[in-house]
Formats: C-alpha cells, sequence, structure tokens
C-alpha cells in the first residue's frame, strides 16, 4: 500500500499542477472578457498533501480486504477480482477529485482575492447528476467568501467567476433546470432534489447518469 499511495501521488501531483495553471489561465481569460480593469495575478492552489491521497485511496480499497462473513457488507462479500475492478474505478474516480479540486481551488481563491470579483456561478457537464444540475441552475448566487466547492468523485463541474458591474448569463442549459426546478421541485421542503431528479429524468435532454 505504502508503494501504491506514493506512486498516485506523484500522477496526482502531476495533473495537479496542469489542474492549477488551466484555472488560473480560465480565470485571466473570464476577467479579461469581462473588461476588467487593473491588473491580478492568480494565486495558483498547492497539489492535493499526501496524507489527503493516502485517505482518499484508502476509501477507495476498503472492500478488497477479506472480512468476517457476519459483519461483512454485500460489497465486501463479492468475489475478489469484482472487488478489485470497483476499488480500481474507486480509485481512479477519487483521484480525478483531487486534480479537478485543484483547478476548482484556484478559481475560488482567486475570486476571494480579487477586489473587483464579487461571486461565482457553477456550471456542470451536460450530462452531470441532479445534484449538480440543481447547483448550476441558481446562477451566480455563490458569494466571493462562499466555503468550499461541493464535488463529488468524479465531478467535472467547475466554478466561473463573476466580477463587479457584470451581469452573468447562464446557459441555455442551466436556464432549463432553472425552470425544471421553479415547476417540479421548488417549494417542496425535504425532497426538492428527489422531484428535481425525476423532472429531469422525464424532461431533460441530457441523460443522468446511469440513464443511458
Amino acid at each position: 500500500m505504502p508503494d501504491w499511495f506514493a506512486a498516485v501521488q506523484v500522477v496526482v501531483d502531476q495533473y495537479a499542477q496542469t489542474s492549477a495553471a488551466l484555472g488560473a489561465e480560465f480565470y485571466d481569460a473570464q476577467r479579461d472578457a469581462a473588461g476588467v480593469p487593473g491588473s491580478f495575478t492568480v494565486p495558483v492552489a498547492d497539489h492535493p498533501p499526501p496524507e489527503k491521497t493516502e485517505a482518499s485511496l484508502r476509501w477507495a480499497a476498503k472492500d478488497v480486504w477479506e472480512r468476517d462473513p457476519e459483519v461483512a457488507t454485500p460489497a465486501q462479500r463479492e468475489p475478489l477480482e469484482a472487488r478489485l475492478e470497483q476499488a480500481e474505478k474507486k480509485a481512479a474516480l477519487v483521484a480525478q477529485k483531487l486534480v479537478a479540486d485543484t483547478g476548482r481551488s484556484t478559481v475560488l481563491e482567486a475570486v476571494r482575492q480579487d477586489p473587483q470579483a464579487t461571486a461565482w456561478a457553477r456550471s456542470a457537464a451536460l450530462g452531470a447528476c441532479a445534484f449538480c444540475k440543481m447547483l448550476a441552475s441558481r446562477g451566480s448566487v455563490f458569494a466571493r467568501d462562499t466555503v468550499g466547492f461541493r464535488a463529488h468523485d468524479g465531478c467535472h463541474c467547475g466554478a466561473i467567476p463573476v466580477f463587479a458591474g457584470q451581469r452573468f448569463e447562464p446557459s441555455p442549459q442551466a436556464r432549463e433546470w432553472a425552470r425544471l426546478y421553479e415547476e417540479y421541485a421548488a417549494g417542496h421542503s425535504g425532497s426538492q432534489l428527489r422531484r428535481f431528479r425525476r423532472a429531469l429524468a422525464k424532461h431533460d435532454s441530457n441523460p443522468l447518469p446511469g440513464s443511458f
């Protein structure tokens, strides 16, 4: 396990550096497109610390080891080949999140430090899950000091900076998700996400994960 942790850390570090650089380039491009005056140097996020990578990988591989049948979960009772396959998939997803989080953190920290930035909006892929589409439908409601970016393993969402005097224009897809949320989910406390997921499955032209 220690050798595996170290090997994955090397890969994560390499791609996290690229992710951070792309995040900085994206922020600069958005700032230029908005016509923001003055200069600003984007603070590039550090790569994930080894202890975070190790914790993520330990979670991904937790079902590989044999357990007492009386306490084993259904996943831990699967044949070893199936358990290894699932661990490989989970490890790839957590590594992707560690890398993507570095780029997202670069953008969010720039929003916090840039005097010209006021907020940020979430962008979601067309085939994203209901949770991500719901957050993307809200537009630029996330204040510059919003703590953290809620992302799951394998999440491809990003943060779009919004600047002073700029009117944020959501994508056509995000506007449609907002319409579906208002029509089918808003006002139903405790069941909004479930209702929104059903509405997406029925009316959204982009399938939810696992539905195709």
